[in-house]
């Protein structure tokens, strides 16, 4: 039999890893003083609409109040990352706030997209509040039509 010593700080985490998947919360990689990587859980998360055409994969995400250059899309790996962070206003003298319910701090969805689809023609559109991604499918994947000869 083999002892192992217990980490109460270990088991924490693992219970923490948990409850995050369970409510669909990712978690952000961060590095601590001592040069080692950690998990932080996102402050918010966008909703997302995901769709197919014939030609095409679109997302949808809605970031309201947040601006185009706190956005970051990138594709890497087959795996399209969307973050980026909604600031909390600054306050105001003379303004108190009755109720806060909107979420503040940073974000990140991750999508591992089909084998088929074009990463180097991806496109994006941020407008309204609302981040467009077209993400073109490539053209091995377009269905093509056959002329079948009766013969």
């Amino acid at each position: 039999m083999t002892l192992v010593r217990w980490d109460p700080f270990r088991e924490l985490e693992d219970m923490s890893d948990r409850l995050n998947r369970m409510f669909n919360r990712p978690a952000l990689p961060r590095t601590n003083g001592n040069g080692k990587e950690t998990m932080v859980v996102a402050d918010w998360i966008p909703s997302v609409d995901v769709s197919e055409t014939e030609g095409e994969y679109q997302i949808k995400a809605e970031i309201p109040d947040v601006k185009k250059e706190d956005v970051k899309v990138t594709v890497e790996d087959g795996v399209l990352t969307i973050q980026g962070e909604r600031k909390h206003e600054k306050e105001e003298k003379g303004k108190k706030y009755h109720r806060v319910e909107r979420s503040y701090g940073s974000f990140v969805r991750s999508f591992t997209l089909p084998d088929l689809v074009d990463e180097e023609k991806v496109k994006a559109e941020f407008k309204d509040g609302v981040l467009n991604l077209q993400l073109p499918k490539s053209e091995k994947a377009k269905p093509k039509a056959i002329e079948v000869a009766v013969g």
